[in-house]
């Protein structure tokens, strides 16, 4: 298991490495000075070389890159050329906002998509598989920036049980919480529905495994076979969509961040690119990738421990 464990580090960081060269090269190439969108059309040639001096883009783009590298392995981040303030900050604030809405909604996730799994799996070819594959079906289709406005319209405009939009804050949970349930549940619902597809496509391949045929040869249920065996060795598909769908939720959420007017990762990425702010685009999407390999890390080690057999892959 050590071994195992030391070689998908050494992947991680490879990876991790080869990723921040790939995300600071293409921020660069992307059209656009950032010297001039500060400055505007107008500034004179002189002030924006001492612009772009200050900002140490007159560098070659090697020196640039190492530049970079070396102050985030020290923690430093840099410091936005927009706001003025360090980078690692405004990540952390919006963290604060992206990483409680990504694991509510994949919690919600789960919780709707295990049952609905297992129902659909226990009920095949029979009128509640297809209903239940049906409501998957609808809840991949449905866009989730339209389920969104409709969770507004429905529990913020007309009952006004819940609020519209925006974040109060953690100095009071309760009304930062109730802030994100509407966009966690407008985010959970179509990975619900992807979720439960897969579990009952695992679970009915695994019902089929000869061992599942021998526990109910010795008198278990189909119920109580698909509980105690097959659910087990069908969650490694689960698994994989789990930490795909984390990286989506944490990464993806731009849209709902929008609808909702939360203060998140993704809004302020999309508001870097529209000023011009590379030093938060880099840094902060080089967050977001280290994040994923970290959930893709995780779900291997859970591989891992739901099949030894991996282990020795």
């Amino acid at each position: 298991m050590l071994r195992y464990l030391l070689r998908q580090m050494f992947v991680m960081g490879a990876s991790l490495l080869a990723a921040s060269v790939l995300i600071f090269s293409v921020v660069e190439l992307v059209p656009g000075d950032p010297a001039s969108f500060m400055l505007g059309t107008g500034a004179q040639p002189e002030t924006l070389a001492a612009l772009r001096t200050q900002l140490g883009l007159d560098q070659p783009l090697p020196l640039r890159y190492a530049a970079w590298a070396g102050a985030i392995l020290q923690g430093d981040f840099g410091t936005s050329f927009t706001y003025k303030t360090p980078v690692a900050g405004m990540i952390l604030d919006r963290l604060q906002v992206s990483l409680p809405l990504a694991v509510l909604a994949l919690l919600l996730a789960a919780a709707v998509a295990l049952p609905v799994g297992l129902f659909a799996a226990g009920r095949h070819r029979r009128t509640g598989d297809a209903l239940a594959m049906g409501a998957a079906h609808l809840g991949v289709a449905l866009p989730n920036f339209w389920l969104a406005m409709l969770l507004v319209l429905v529990f913020a405009v007309n009952l006004q049980w819940l609020p519209a939009g925006g974040f109060p804050g953690w100095s009071d949970p309760v009304p930062a919480l109730r802030s994100l349930i509407l966009p966690a549940v407008a985010l959970a619902l179509p990975q619900a529905a992807i979720l439960a597809r897969v579990l009952r496509s695992a679970l009915i391949e695994t019902m089929g495994q000869d061992y599942v045929r021998t526990a109910r040869a010795k008198g278990l249920s189909a119920s109580q076979a698909l509980r105690r065996h097959a659910l087990r060795n069908a969650l490694i598909p689960v698994l994989t969509i789990l930490g795909m769908q984390f990286s989506f939720l944490l990464a993806g959420a731009i849209i709902i961040e929008n609808v909702f007017y939360l203060p998140g990762l993704g809004r302020m990425i999309f508001q870097a690119i529209t000023q011009r702010d590379l030093i938060v685009v880099q840094s902060a999407v080089l967050v977001l990738v280290a994040a994923v390999m970290a959930v893709t890390f995780l779900v291997d080690l859970a591989y891992a421990a739901v099949d030894p057999r991996l282990r020795r892959a």
